[in-house]
């Protein structure tokens, strides 16, 4: 039999001071989805994302309360088990679902008040431009803690859709978390849009990006400009490692890089960055078993922060996890 081997465990490093900071945040999920991939769909991940979001209406269409509570319960048992103190998600308010999952969260945070603490945010992914998307988007935002956007949802229209969840979230006195950059794509410049969107409407310190891969698709000199916006804008980020580790090959030229905001150029310019699972085995990422260490693993490889400073590294999964939420 072999001699046990000593090494230096950084992972048991890590998650010791973790939990000394008082356990992990999840700063992003759609925990109302999870658990919804199954034999038949589990095809329907290799499709784009407009095509998951048709598949994912059906979804919203037939789920009932109690199907949605079961998910976010189970999801929040997950999150529990492995120290998860705080978790920030997005729920779905709109035209499909309607309130069901405002009912079904408000269920959860009754059930699992004394162990989790929960910041919910409101996602419609129909945009929020009609009579109808712009009715159930404002019921979202009288429950959420948090503003939630996705300016993809009004594509050409981001300039009014961004003026009025700021305006919103600044009537409502609440936060706001926008789903920027996600395709990994230099076309894409939606970090610069949203940090100046913030700066104009008053709203520094207050508002979060998520994602923010393509940012990573620019060249230096650009990055550099929108780091100083994000600055002035204190604008915050929230890096989900494993969302988009499968981003389709594209012939557009940029920068080589991983597909991942560029915390290792965030960090030291004082950018708060947090950690979020995302979506959990769902049509979106039918494989995302929810363990959280695995997105902090990917975060620290796709970003090379062997070097980091340990406690700046703790501060990612815990205390910029709760800035970046509000707690």
């Amino acid at each position: 039999m072999a001699n046990k081997v000593s090494y230096y465990d950084f992972k048991q490093v890590l998650l010791d001071k973790i939990k000394e900071k008082g356990g992990w945040v999840n700063a992003h999920a759609h925990i109302d989805r999870a658990f919804t991939i199954t034999e038949e769909n589990f095809k329907f991940a290799n499709k784009y994302r407009h095509e998951k979001w048709k598949i994912n209406a059906e979804l919203r269409k037939s789920s009932t309360v109690d199907q949605i509570y079961d998910r976010m319960a189970q999801a929040t048992e997950l999150l529990l088990s492995q120290g998860v103190t705080v978790n920030g998600t997005f729920i779905d308010v709109d035209p499909d679902v309607k309130d069901k999952a405002i009912k079904a969260a408000q269920k959860v945070r009754d059930a699992y008040k004394s162990q989790m603490t929960f910041k919910f945010i409101n996602q419609s992914s129909y945009g929020i431009l009609t009579k109808e998307t712009r009715e159930w988007f404002d019921i979202g935002a009288e429950f959420v803690d948090i503003i939630g956007g996705l300016l993809k949802a009004d594509e050409g229209h981001e300039d009014e859709y961004l003026d009025i969840i700021m305006q919103t979230a600044k009537d409502k006195n609440k936060m706001i978390h926008v789903h920027i950059d996600e395709i990994n794509d230099p076309d894409e410049k939606e970090t610069e849009w949203l940090a100046k969107k913030t700066i104009e409407h008053g709203m520094a310190g207050k508002v979060v990006g998520v994602h923010g891969i393509s940012l990573n698709a620019q060249p230096k000199d650009y990055r550099e400009m929108v780091y100083d916006l994000m600055l002035k804008a204190q604008l915050m980020i929230v890096a989900c490692p494993m969302s988009w580790l499968d981003s389709r090959r594209s012939d557009k030229l940029a920068p080589v890089h991983n597909p991942i905001a560029p915390v290792d150029e965030m960090l030291p310019r004082g950018i708060p960055v947090a950690i979020g699972l995302d979506n959990i085995a769902d049509v979106f990422l039918g494989l995302n078993d929810g363990n959280i260490w695995n997105d902090f693993k990917a975060l620290i490889y796709e970003n090379r922060l062997y070097d980091q400073d340990v406690d700046e590294l703790v501060k990612i999964a815990t205390v910029n996890g709760r800035k970046a939420l509000g707690v």
